[in-house]
């Protein structure tokens, strides 16, 4: 009996098998990698400080104009991921002035026929929704949120997001630690804080801080 006859197919057979393993493996770790964002590019306060100088202009247009369309006494806090609406959250700001309590509205990536009935509520039309879309895009940023500071989205990296926090006037000293913990916040100047938030199970502090 020729063993080398018998050995061989069998030998072949296995490093088929091994490596149709090998990739099955590879692919998913890629397919769950990208899912996660774990292949996502991270940035650094550097980085970060860098983008909103060179996007300042459009970005405080952004914010003008997402103040200009906000209704009274409501909090607004949209992103969009392309064309589509992927986080609307909208709930009233009882100011004890007969503030409107009846929309209160959380949801994730919105369909047509939902956005066109949400935005009704708060007298928006696809027009405005279009105007404010291609405003932040044009700030390099993807989400938004009213309010002083204005919270602006700037990217996600995986399950985190980057945001930058504007606010109307100079931060007072007294609030400067607080904004500056060198975790979820890192304090770029008077009118400007850097924040990032891990997700539901990310870290919750920044990645990279400072570029080296």
């Amino acid at each position: 009996m020729n063993l080398k006859k018998i050995i061989k197919p069998i030998l072949i057979g296995l490093a088929i098998v091994m490596g149709t393993a090998i990739t099955i493996i590879i692919g998913f770790v890629v397919i769950v990698g990208s899912s996660f964002g774990l292949f996502d590019k991270k940035y650094n306060t550097t980085e970060l400080v860098e983008n909103f100088n060179n996007n300042k202009q459009q970005i405080y247009i952004a914010r003008q104009y997402f103040n200009s369309i906000i209704p009274k006494y409501k909090k607004i806090n949209i992103e969009f991921d392309g064309k589509k609406i992927s986080r609307l959250e909208i709930y009233p700001i009882d100011t004890g002035r007969g503030s409107d309590l009846t929309t209160n509205f959380l949801d994730w990536n919105l369909s047509q026929k939902k956005t066109d009935s949400v935005i009704a509520t708060i007298g928006w039309n696809e027009e405005i929704l279009d105007t404010l879309r291609r405003k932040l895009k044009d700030a390099d940023c993807i989400s938004i949120s009213n309010g002083d500071p204005t919270e602006i989205g700037f990217k996600r990296s995986g399950m985190g997001m980057y945001f930058f926090l504007v606010f109307d006037k100079p931060i007072p000293d007294s609030s400067k630690s607080k904004l500056n913990d060198s975790c979820m916040f890192i304090y770029a100047n008077k009118n400007l804080v850097l924040k990032y938030e891990g997700g539901a199970f990310g870290n919750q502090c920044f990645p990279n801080k400072r570029s080296k």
